[in-house]
């Protein structure tokens, strides 16, 4: 879709997102941004107060969305009188996959977040933990309901590892690619099959 059909506030965020996941944050330039954007830095300054606040708000306008979708999977599942570790974990697999896929850039969305993890932006994880982490310490103790043999250190290192796959599986880095015969939504269906057999045997493992 052409840019100039988004506000400049969106223009601004769809151009960030676009920058950070190919440049990562850093390397990224309000001068580059401005340019792809086609607006002035007034604009950025006007709309976000620094690059600080713009890299937060392009985190969030996703990341409340996913938040919400799987708080109430997690709480439809839960409402059931015998939850099982797999819809726990399918509560947090299915929402984040489909973001990746329903969503124009999803995927550069996610290559961003993969670089969040992978940047030492100490600011950006304080954001992220702040506002987000609520979210996974609510799943953490859905989970260890499941597995309560593990420790707490145990389960948050399991969990880390399953987090990490799941981003990996969004971002499409890895070995498996969809098949041309195969829609976006099946191959989306089947990677969130194939991970959450993967994040079960992972936590029931002595």
């Amino acid at each position: 879709m052409n840019s100039l059909a988004f506000s400049t506030k969106d223009r601004l965020l769809n151009c960030a997102e676009q920058l950070f996941a190919e440049h990562g944050f850093a390397s990224t330039s309000l001068r580059q941004l401005t340019a792809l954007a086609d607006v002035n830095i007034a604009a950025v300054n006007y709309h976000f107060g620094s690059k600080d606040n713009l890299i937060n708000e392009v985190f969030r306008r996703r990341l409340d969305d996913l938040s919400q979708r799987r708080m109430r999977a997690l709480q439809e599942a839960l409402s059931v009188s015998s939850v099982s570790l797999e819809q726990v974990l399918a509560a947090f697999i299915q929402p984040a996959l489909e973001i990746s896929i329903e969503h124009e850039g999803g995927a550069a969305f996610v290559r961003m977040l993969a670089r969040a993890y992978a940047e030492k932006n100490e600011r950006l994880r304080q954001f992220l933990s702040d506002n987000y982490g609520h979210v996974l310490r609510e799943f953490a103790r859905a989970i260890h309901a499941s597995v309560p043999q593990l420790d707490r250190q145990e389960l948050y290192w399991r969990l880390d590892f399953i987090a990490g796959s799941l981003t990996y599986a969004m971002a499409d880095f890895g070995l498996i690619r969809r098949q041309a015969n195969v829609s976006e939504q099946d191959h989306c269906r089947l990677t969130a099959e194939k991970l959450l057999r993967f994040a079960v045997a992972g936590l029931t493992t002595p």
